[in-house]
């Protein structure tokens, strides 16, 4: 997305009363829910006595965000408010580490993790990982690509550690 596009988008957004903290409430609240459903999931495996599932879904996430993180660090994209005269509706000062988007990557993962022992919730996480990538871009701290990347990133990482490996 271009940078007037974008201001267009964020202006249109500013002109609604609470349209910036919608945009920041939303996606501080789909990061919590998120948080909450994993630890939640592996209390609830923990409380059932289903330790090696438990182990599963501590050992892949963990994984896959490692790798996730050290690749972030190694290719350094910057974001958008770095290469744009833009005013990101997220407030961030963060430079570079913008690919892939590690929330979206998270709650993606998350998700998958979730699916396996409740189907409709990890459904809703998904879904909420759809609208949280939409947020971060409209929010300014991140491309298109980069929430694409965690998406895909994140599903590809749930199906291959939970349906392939384990």
């Amino acid at each position: 997305m271009k940078a007037d596009k974008y201001n267009a988008i964020a202006e249109k957004i500013k002109s609604y009363p609470y349209g910036v903290a919608l945009v920041n409430g939303m996606s501080k609240a789909i990061v919590w829910i998120t948080m909450g459903s994993y630890v939640a999931l592996l209390a609830w495996l923990l409380f059932t006595k289903q330790y090696v599932q438990a182990y599963h879904c501590t050992l892949v996430p963990s994984v896959a965000f490692f790798v996730v993180s050290v690749f972030r660090h190694i290719y350094n994209a910057k974001r958008p408010y770095e290469e744009m005269e833009i005013q990101p509706l997220i407030e961030k000062d963060k430079k570079g580490q913008s690919f892939p988007s590690r929330h979206v990557f998270s709650s993606f993962m998350i998700g998958m993790a979730v699916l396996q022992e409740f189907p409709l919730w990890g459904m809703v996480l998904l879904v909420l990982g759809v609208i949280l990538a939409v947020l971060r871009v409209l929010g300014g701290v991140h491309y298109t690509r980069d929430v694409i990347a965690g998406a895909a990133i994140g599903l590809l990482s749930g199906i291959l550690g939970f349906y392939v490996i384990f």
